[in-house]
């Protein structure tokens, strides 16, 4: 006999219960219960996130909805008051108010001018920063992200004193021009009071902050495309223009599209600039919707919580549909890669 075999023996009959249930293996006491707990452990583990999420994002949302159909101001805060349903009034009188209009308006274009030179401008830099050496591009993108991580108060208090028409120091310099450059009288030019003026200030005051992220993150794109491409565009005796419209872009195009998504979302809710610059409500020219907002629900005597709602809801609709866009983005890119 060879050693490991068995001989004369049969194998055990099956068992008949095991034949019954067709061959299929027995579930291991207590297998159901921990497959469940496994199916259930990943939402567990992120329900007090989402909890987080609702009170902090989604509640609000469903409040600031609630508030701008009803009729809210301080009494009803108060609880003096019951909040009154007002049959929509507060998006009749924005959808039929002249005034909102233009003011919607200037906000359209103050973000779209603010949008355009924040790329232009930071994707130059950008470009020139990816032919500097690698200890001066450190250098100067550690110098530009300095602008980028100022405070959003200190940088716009900076800039309106710059701009102030009796301590300020750009009426002074553009005097000292020659005046077949720039002009005369500046001495008392006041920047902060006629619309045109005093949002040429705010969009410079914006992009100067704004500029320096697009620059770097241009820049981090930059150093993902292969140099094979340059030099094969170089052979085929592509100018730097040609260059960068047929290689740079395509390549970047993902990149340049968040960062349009990004700055449009940041630009049409300028807030605190305009706040300073401005310095209170007196001049409802240079009104923006998110300026306009908050003087109808919380500065104007009496506030009127309900109608500044109304505008936010109005704002917010067309910020989650540039985010919906921006995560359509994302969503293309993680089917690309």
């Amino acid at each position: 006999m060879r050693k490991g075999r068995v001989t004369g023996d049969r194998a055990p009959a099956a068992d008949p219960r095991d034949r019954a249930s067709g061959g299929r293996a027995k579930p291991a006491p207590g297998g159901r219960g921990l497959a469940r707990r496994r199916r259930l452990t990943p939402y567990a583990l992120l329900a007090p996130s989402f909890t987080l999420l609702v009170v902090v994002l989604v509640w609000p949302i469903v409040h600031m909805v609630w508030m701008s159909l009803h009729r809210y101001s301080l009494p009803e805060v108060t609880g003096a008051r019951e909040p009154e349903w007002n049959n929509f009034q507060h998006y009749l009188f924005i959808l039929t108010d002249e005034r909102f209009w233009t003011i919607f308006r200037n906000t359209v274009l103050v973000c779209l001018l603010m949008v355009f030179i924040t790329m232009v401008l930071g994707t130059l830099v950008g470009l020139l920063m990816n032919r500097l050496p690698n200890w001066l591009q450190a250098t100067v993108g550690t110098t530009l992200m300095l602008a980028w991580a100022t405070p959003i108060i200190s940088a716009a208090i900076v800039h309106r004193w710059m701009f102030d028409s009796r301590y300020g120091l750009v009426n002074p310099v553009l005097d000292a021009l020659p005046n077949w450059l720039v002009g005369s009288n500046w001495s008392d030019f006041n920047w902060l009071n006629d619309p045109v003026p005093f949002f040429s200030v705010l969009i410079l005051t914006v992009v100067w902050q704004a500029f320096p992220f697009v620059a770097v993150t241009v820049l981090a794109g930059l150093k993902s495309v292969p140099n094979e491409l340059y030099e094969a565009a170089r052979v085929d005796g592509a100018s730097r223009w040609q260059t960068f419209w047929r290689v740079t872009v395509p390549i970047l195009r993902p990149l340049f599209a968040l960062l349009i998504v990004l700055q449009v979302i940041w630009d049409f809710r300028i807030f605190t600039q305009l706040f300073i610059l401005a310095g209170g409500f007196s001049n409802r020219e240079i009104f923006l919707l998110p300026y306009y907002a908050y003087q109808l629900g919380f500065a104007s005597t009496p506030q009127n919580y309900g109608m500044g709602s109304a505008i936010s809801v109005v704002m917010t609709v067309l910020v989650l549909g540039i985010t919906a866009y921006y995560i359509r983005i994302m969503v293309r890119q993680g089917e690309v890669r």
